[in-house]
């Protein structure tokens, strides 16, 4: 996919699941469980064993309808590594000005993690095509990025951390582009039980909660 219908993906559906796992089995679980759940976009964290494994196999095995994407990615090299596995996204916790140009020379999109309003600006201008802000519950959740968005509105934001299912709509009226959401979609507990349903379910509610704020707003 070019990076334009990457960022077009993303936009529509509304929601990144953010998979953190202990192990890549249960790191597949969870992408076919956030698929079943109508979200076909999986960011699959460097903090996952095998997480680059785990992208090169889903990249294969889920096809072109699903976006597989590398999440905590700290470093230009990381990057590129995740992009020759196949990742077609690349997202960071933090601003890391050789991550962005990597990932920008290599033609993907890039979601830098900024938090300040400074580092989000600087984000932005190094050519991050989203912006994550991060950790965005413990600083105020929507009402945070409202006050972001008010003198930053052309920058596409999306929160993550302190996003659930209570909270989505608020961020998508506040202005979001976008939900980064990590445990209370792809929950640790389902994962290691087995029993894949609230995350489906989870998944549902979600996109649910996205379409319906986005009709409001």
């Amino acid at each position: 996919m070019t990076k334009q219908e990457v960022a077009n993906r993303i936009m529509e559906i509304g929601v990144v699941p953010v998979v953190r796992a202990s192990s890549a089995k249960q790191a597949m679980l969870a992408a076919e469980a956030v698929c079943a759940g109508g979200i076909p976009i999986v960011e699959v964290t460097m903090t996952v064993p095998g997480a680059i494994d785990v992208i090169a196999e889903l990249s294969k095995s889920m096809g072109s309808g699903v976006l597989i994407g590398a999440g905590t990615v700290l470093d230009a090299d990381t990057a590129q590594r995740c992009i020759d596995a196949g990742a077609e996204f690349v997202v960071s916790p933090g601003f890391d000005l050789e991550t962005v140009r990597s990932v920008n020379h290599a033609g993907k999109l890039v979601m830098a993690g900024a938090l300040t309003p400074s580092e989000v600006i600087e984000a932005w201008k190094a050519g991050s095509d989203f912006v994550k802000i991060f950790p965005c519950g413990a600083v105020g959740g929507a009402k945070y990025i409202k006050a972001l968005k008010g003198p930053l509105p052309q920058i596409p934001m999306i929160p993550t951390g302190g996003v659930n299912l209570t909270t989505a709509a608020d961020f998508i009226l506040a202005g979001a582009a976008a939900l980064g959401i990590g445990g209370e979609l792809v929950s640790a507990s389902a994962l290691e039980s087995g029993d894949l349903a609230p995350i489906v379910e989870a998944a549902r509610g979600f996109v649910s909660i996205v379409r319906n704020a986005r009709k409001a707003a």
